[in-house]
């Protein structure tokens, strides 16, 4: 008998799908979410009916428009993509436990031993499918792959995309592999791939011939050897992952590209960090600041020393003694907060200090009234303007808490 370990999820198009899933309009339609309705920015997810036009994530929206007159474009609704991933994770667990969430659009589960079996294993990812149809919308595609780690698993669910199911068995291994590009790997890019060409690896068969040694030597850590496992089909553990920043940037709408407007912001992105580093449960020891202008304007950055840090007053204090050294002149565009040097809670010592105490504890009281009544229930005076200017985004890896990001006014959701 064949054996897999692991069922790896991806939601096909997700943004895409899951507007033509609440918007019946845009069923069968070519379909591009972005960020904002204008034509100078770019396609953040687009349907599978849009791609016989050359169209994919990052195309310019008005390259786009050209290429497919009758596109239809819709400004990210973020908030109920989160929401609807939840449905999806609900869905599939009425079936098998989730392992990990890896981002918003894809997951992994791990088998059971009565499961691992290829056609028992077959069988729940057609099971999964189906509950993902039937319990949240007929819209919501996905591709599954099915292989003996989560690695190849990843790897399968990406061979034959939309709505298809891949296995990879452990006697396949790695003949099955060598048709694909070495940039169908997650974790090869355009650096690591000019690295493997330097080595004279330019083949997926050539990478698989490669020795341990070489491999550790390609990656120059021992995340070759990791690698020189996963292509085998072992089941190598994970090493853990520690958190290193949490942070926020948003890009300036036009009535705020000026100093005023780019403060503003940055107060509000600061309030949204410092409640996800408490969530999370890390101090912050610096605080990156950054704001980028239009014209060829150069870059500002500054790195702000807060010690160790949870609560949102230090924070506020100190961004106000660096706000002034910045260079005057110049429209700003996009603004960034990025916390770094984070220490859990467990491996960190609360200040001694009464008034810093103090403060800690009013940002955790705030935290909770905003988590019970809605967010900016209570907020800072400082953004007040802006509390409501710096809409919910879903990067890659990170899945917003509706609590910290706040939701705008929640729309019909039409029928399945």
């Amino acid at each position: 008998m064949l054996y897999v370990n692991w069922l790896f999820l991806d939601m096909n198009a997700y943004f895409a799908s899951a507007e033509q899933q609440m918007q019946r309009k845009l069923r069968g339609k070519p379909v591009a979410v972005v960020p904002s309705m204008t034509d100078r920015t770019c396609c953040i997810a687009v349907s599978y009916e849009a791609r016989p036009y050359g169209i994919k994530t990052g195309t310019n929206v008005g390259e786009a428009r050209r290429r497919c007159p009758q596109l239809r474009l819709v400004e990210g609704r973020h908030e109920n993509y989160v929401r609807i991933h939840h449905q999806i994770i609900a869905a599939v667990e009425t079936v098998l436990p989730v392992e990990q969430v890896c981002s918003i659009d894809e997951m992994a589960c791990r088998l059971s031993p009565q499961h691992r079996e290829t056609g028992q294993a077959v069988n729940l990812a057609k099971q999964v499918k189906r509950a993902i149809t039937d319990q949240v919308g007929t819209y919501l595609r996905c591709s599954i792959g099915l292989a003996p780690n989560r690695f190849l698993a990843k790897v399968a669910s990406n061979m034959q995309k939309p709505d298809d199911l891949v296995l990879i068995s452990r006697e396949e291994l790695p003949r099955r592999l060598y048709s694909l590009a070495l940039t169908d790997f997650p974790g090869i890019a355009k650096n690591m791939l000019r690295r493997l060409e330097s080595k004279g690896v330019r083949s997926t068969q050539q990478l698989c011939s490669l020795s341990k040694q070489q491999m550790i030597d390609a990656w120059q850590s021992v995340i070759g050897e990791q690698w020189w496992y996963r292509l085998r089909g072992e089941d190598y553990p994970e090493r853990p992952t520690r958190r290193r920043t949490v942070g926020h940037s948003h890009v300036l709408p036009p009535k705020l590209r000026n100093n005023e407007g780019a403060r503003a912001v940055m107060v509000r992105l600061l309030h949204k960090a410092a409640m996800r580093l408490r969530k999370l449960d890390y101090w912050a020891g610096r605080m990156v600041l950054a704001i980028s202008y239009l014209g060829g304007w150069p870059k500002w950055k500054e790195t702000v020393f807060l010690g160790r840090c949870q609560d949102t007053p230090t924070m506020l204090k100190a961004f106000e003694r660096t706000w002034d050294k910045r260079p005057l002149g110049g429209r700003p565009i996009k603004t960034s907060i990025t916390l770094i040097d984070l220490t859990p809670s467990i491996s960190t010592t609360p200040s001694l200090f009464i008034e810093e105490r103090r403060a800690l504890q009013a940002a955790h009281a705030m935290d909770a009234i905003n988590e019970r009544f809605g967010i900016n229930s209570l907020y800072f005076a400082s953004m007040h303007e802006t509390r409501n200017a710096v809409p919910m985004r879903v990067a890659f890896t990170n899945i917003p808490d509706v609590a910290i990001e706040g939701t705008q006014e929640n729309r019909d959701v039409s029928s399945r």
